[in-house]
């Protein structure tokens, strides 16, 4: 039974940069204008963070400027995102958050303002899934939903340490997770067919993962 959305409270939901080349990605966000509340919108990295590691690769460049230039990356898909979806709001500060939830806009968050003196290491084993753990936790979220582009496998409900051992999720997700006070869910292909009709009724699609 997927889990009902607090909408007194907000709810975090990532958009895997895997679907910026998906027919799902236009799907997914005509899905998200269903959910009334306090949603935001956590765009991954995408091809912008590819460029970004394959740039690493060639210039040698260390990985604090590599860590600052994939926050830029995440702002870029972010403004792809806010051309599709259908009540957008790009925003960098928790006031820019609210003042879109005021008006019944659904902020996408563009995080390089929020994370500038946060405690997230600048590595790549921190990936926009652990951001989005992070935001979790500064808004006081209590679901956060990652949407990725491929379905967990059909199995028992997996942990957060399977699942980063498996490389679902990164390395440090696990951890921010644990402290962000969140459910969290994990979302693929094969839960899209609902996941409108779901948001409408204040629900969640997708698996929970145990933490």
């Amino acid at each position: 039974m997927p889990a009902p959305i607090t909408r007194q409270r907000p709810f975090v939901i990532k958009i895997g940069g895997s679907l910026a080349a998906s027919a799902l990605l236009p799907r997914w966000l005509r899905a998200l204008d269903k959910i009334s509340g306090q949603p935001i919108v956590v765009p991954g990295g995408g091809p912008f963070a590819d460029a970004v590691r394959a740039a690493q690769m060639d210039m040698g460049f260390d990985d604090l400027t590599a860590h600052r230039m994939a926050l830029l990356a995440m702002e870029q898909y972010g403004l792809v995102l806010a051309a599709m979806a259908p009540r957008p709001a790009m925003a960098a500060t928790p006031a820019a958050i609210r003042r879109a939830w005021r008006v019944s806009q659904i902020p996408i968050w563009a995080p390089s303002h929020m994370l500038a003196a946060a405690p997230v290491p600048a590595s790549w084993d921190a990936t926009s899934d652990t951001l989005a753990a992070w935001l979790a936790h500064e808004l006081g979220a209590t679901k956060l939903l990652l949407v990725k582009s491929t379905d967990l496998p059909s199995s028992a409900a997996p942990t957060l340490a399977e699942l980063s051992a498996s490389g679902v999720v990164d390395r440090l997700f696990a951890g921010f997770a644990g402290t962000s006070g969140a459910e969290i869910f994990i979302a693929g292909p094969s839960a899209l067919d609902g996941a409108e009709a779901l948001f409408a009724k204040g629900m969640v699609p997708g698996t929970r993962i145990l933490l």
